[in-house]
């Protein structure tokens, strides 16, 4: 049987999966261009298809990025794959950007939006720094050495509060999220603050017109963000996406070595990039608000 069907990866294992999705070849420029355009146009299936298929081991590649959080990564990749329908239902083959980077949005929202669902009992915080101290916490305690401690040091607590630009009970009440199955009467002791983790629980119910405000405008920035980067030209938008955008950032360094050039003129098209991409957005949210 096979392991793909309507973007599920199925049970027959994840070795077999990979091997399976190697055997789509990737498509140049051209023949990406030309499929996304009878997609848009003719609504061609086919295309579509070929689109989704190609991409197939982008979304493995980011989904192994998220296997620290103990959930079966087929179903992580199996997420990431409605992501990737998603951006080619909505990629713009007029644009400049190839559908990887357009894409590669969508795969890690569908995968973070799952994770957030099903990972923890206790409802995470649904704002911007409590979703990025989430998906962040693991990896800066990997840097301080810090992995598997049930409690932190005040100093590390100290220093990826500053990092995040969260506050320091937000860190630790979530480090004890995320350390699996702790008691509710765990003390907490904030800068301003003492209590016990129970005092933290979320009680109210979810405002659903809030949330899908909040869904709706995040969907718009996105594609706003986007559409500005169609000023960069491919080297800029890479750079751009590697050192403003991933999840784990390249340095000057490894970046310098892929292009051939020193590590100022990285940081200086970095730059470029994000004083471009900047303008751009301040221009469609002067136009937006016109309208």
């Amino acid at each position: 049987m096979s392991n793909i069907k309507n973007g599920v990866v199925h049970s027959t294992g994840l070795a077999a999966y990979q091997s399976e999705i190697r055997r789509y070849p990737l498509l140049s420029r051209d023949e990406e261009y030309m499929l996304a355009k009878r997609y848009l146009e003719h609504k061609d299936q086919s295309a579509a298809h070929r689109l989704v298929t190609s991409h197939l081991r982008l979304v493995a590649k980011i989904a192994m990025g998220y296997r620290g959080y103990g959930l079966p990564i087929g179903e992580v990749i199996s997420e990431g794959n409605v992501g990737l329908v998603q951006a080619v239902k909505k990629f713009d083959p007029e644009r400049k950007n190839r559908l990887s980077t357009y894409a590669m949005w969508w795969i890690r929202a569908s995968i973070q939006d799952y994770i957030l669902r099903t990972w923890s009992l206790v409802k995470i915080g649904t704002t911007a720094a409590q979703k990025k101290l989430f998906f962040n916490l693991r990896r800066l305690k990997g840097e301080l050495k810090a992995v598997g401690d049930n409690e932190l040091k005040p100093e590390d607590v100290k220093h990826i509060s500053e990092r995040l630009n969260v506050s320091e009970a937000e860190v630790k009440s979530m480090n004890v999220r995320m350390n699996g199955d702790s008691s509710l009467n765990t003390p907490i002791h904030g800068e301003d603050s003492s209590g016990e983790w129970i005092d933290w629980l979320k009680s109210d119910s979810v405002n659903q017109e809030v949330e899908l405000g909040k869904s709706q405008e995040q969907t718009i920035r996105h594609e706003m963000l986007i559409e500005a980067m169609d000023d960069l030209n491919e080297r800029e938008q890479e750079i751009f996406v590697e050192r403003r955008l991933s999840e784990s950032p390249k340095t000057l360094d490894v970046l310098s070595k892929k292009y051939g050039v020193t590590r100022e003129r990285i940081r200086q098209i970095e730059v470029r990039a994000f004083e471009k991409v900047q303008a751009a957005m301040l221009t469609l949210n002067t136009k937006d608000a016109s309208m």
